[in-house]
């Protein structure tokens, strides 16, 4: 258990919110992972005391946690419930890198402990480890390896393909997947990209063809995935989009795991229609056993996108920058669970960062496709506001369907480089309601919005739906449906739900005129069942059914 201490005189003051009889006092840091040493510097540098303590069992860190404010982490230390409850006086735990799977985020939140990550330290290291299976695919560089060092030559066994003038697939165009762009046009490649958030321009501006994701299968000799792992996502080469590659394609996943279905990837191999295949992420993780293992034209590596020197370096120094600057500052910065706030903003601010959300992952959820613009109207008393947080959490709430690492800091970052314009509009004249957020985007169809309010100052409801009023409070697991407006309709829906032994909270109607469209919303206890979406459809009338969470 490697165990070294960086302490000083406790002279400087403590950051805002710790207790009275500790004024005086220097925040304590742990740092329970392996990390680059220059991390407990910059926290020292920065007002900090700091010890190194790693290699922990969970039962040692209980006991030792409860005396440090920050707690700095890698991926090996879990912080669990447990550990959390220990912990009296930690103020922030932060993640050196992407990934928070290793810390329970809603307890963390429950006892006001900020967590916090560094989500862009690791996307170079990422983008070229994707580069180098690419390479390694296409010259089989791992079995020739293998085999001359056995003492084979076996110069004719081994016959590879240029990646010149191929055309690399790029399944997720974000950040990660634009820098793998950049490469490989420079390797003289062509590129295709399916996203659904890509915007036109933004294309244009990477210097790739924005497709399908269909037409990129039957066009890609290399396919590369660089997106998050969410329902949209999950077995987007599945066996049936498998099929629909070109033959002879080869396949480099260094994103998630589950991305890809491992069994299909497997039959594919040993088919030919797959002619090579590298991955760095599995399903199931540390992969001890997997289908593929042993199979030809198969490599992989134990999820290493994230380890080069510069990169763990680089993650490092971000994470003790930002928890210092949080302990002895109190400014706020990549946080998972709280906006970018000062002190004295916070109070007014909260309900409206709460609303704000809430309307912005509704857009992102009833809305499909390139965004090209996106427009945050504040009215009334939320006119009077600091607007950028208030932005950020509506780009938030509406990036999250896209991304599972998105919060309020790196939204706007994210939205920027997915070529989103955003528009942050005041009139101070107060209308209908005393204050107002609208959030607007323009689609395909047209522009679209929805707006909210607050009741009594503090509670955050829907007022209005794509033009339709509608009251309605956005919690949990709910319904969006269109209809005609129609008698029996309610009775119907209520009837189908029922049945399928789904209690509802609230229902919540609008509709544009009498028998013309109407629009429902309906708060269920539990998550809807796909069949039970199905069933909604077919209802007499029905034009649209979504479940939606919050």
């Amino acid at each position: 258990m490697p165990i070294y201490a960086i302490s000083h005189l406790h002279e400087t003051p403590a950051f805002a919110g710790d207790h009275k009889d500790r004024t005086m006092t220097k925040p304590r840091v742990l740092i329970s992972d392996k990390m680059d040493p220059n991390a407990a510097r910059i926290f020292t540098e920065m007002g900090c005391d700091v010890d190194v303590i790693t290699g922990e069992t969970p039962e040692q860190l209980i006991a030792r946690i409860g005396d440090y404010d920050g707690l700095a982490i890698r991926s090996s230390t879990k912080v669990t419930k447990e550990i959390l409850a220990a912990a009296k006086n930690l103020k922030v735990i932060g993640r050196a890198g992407i990934g928070v799977d290793n810390v329970d985020i809603p307890a963390a939140s429950a006892q006001g402990v900020v967590v916090m990550n560094t989500p862009f330290g690791n996307s170079i290291t990422t983008a070229e480890h994707a580069i180098a299976l690419m390479f390694a695919l296409a010259r089989q560089i791992p079995e020739a390896n293998a085999q001359t060092q056995a003492g084979k030559w076996p110069k004719n066994d081994f016959m590879g393909v240029e990646v010149t003038g191929k055309t690399l697939g790029l399944i997720g165009a974000g950040n990660i997947g634009s820098i793998v762009a950049s490469r490989a046009i420079g390797l003289r490649m062509k590129v295709v990209a399916f996203d659904p958030f890509l915007t036109p321009e933004r294309a244009v501006e990477m210097g790739v063809e924005k497709v399908e994701l269909d037409t990129l299968l039957a066009r890609a000799d290399f396919i590369t995935l660089h997106t998050p792992l969410t329902d949209q996502t999950r077995n987007i080469l599945s066996a049936e989009n498998i099929a629909k590659t070109k033959k002879g394609v080869r396949i480099i996943n260094c994103a998630r795991g589950g991305l890809i279905d491992e069994a299909a990837l497997k039959e594919a191999l040993d088919s030919g229609q797959v002619a090579g295949a590298a991955l760095d992420v599995f399903q199931t993780e540390p992969a001890k056993e997997s289908p593929l293992f042993g199979t030809p034209n198969f490599i992989c590596t134990p999820h290493l996108g994230a380890s080069t020197n510069e990169a763990q370096v680089n993650v490092a120094l971000q994470v003790a920058e930002q928890m210092a600057d949080y302990l002895v500052n109190g400014g706020v910065t990549n946080a998972l669970n709280m906006p970018s706030l000062s002190a004295e903003e916070a109070p007014k601010l909260k309900p409206y960062m709460a609303l704000a959300q809430q309307l912005g992952s509704l857009v992102g959820q009833l809305t499909t496709g390139a965004i090209p613009r996106i427009s945050i109207h504040a009215e009334g008393a939320a006119a009077e506001l600091n607007i950028k947080p208030i932005v950020a959490a509506v780009l938030a709430g509406f990036l999250r369907v896209q991304s599972d690492t998105v919060n309020m800091v790196n939204a706007p970052f994210l939205a920027k480089e997915r070529g989103m314009e955003v528009r942050e509009v005041k009139t101070e004249k107060e209308g209908d309601y005393h204050t107002l957020i609208r959030v607007s985007v323009k689609t395909d169809a047209g522009e679209r919005s929805v707006a909210g309010t607050l009741f009594s100052n503090a509670e955050p409801r829907l007022i209005e739906l794509f033009g339709i009023k509608v009251e309605a409070e956005l919690a949990g697991h709910m319904m969006y449906i269109v209809n005609e407006d129609a008698p029996g309709f309610i009775g119907r829906i209520g009837t189908l739900l029922g049945e399928a032994g789904i209690n509802i909270g609230t229902f919540n109607l609008g509709r544009r005129e009498a028998g013309g469209e109407a629009v429902l919303l309906l708060s269920v206890d539990s998550a809807v069942p796909a069949s039970v979406l199905e069933a909604a459809k077919s209802l007499p009338g029905v034009k649209r059914v979504m479940a939606l969470a919050f």
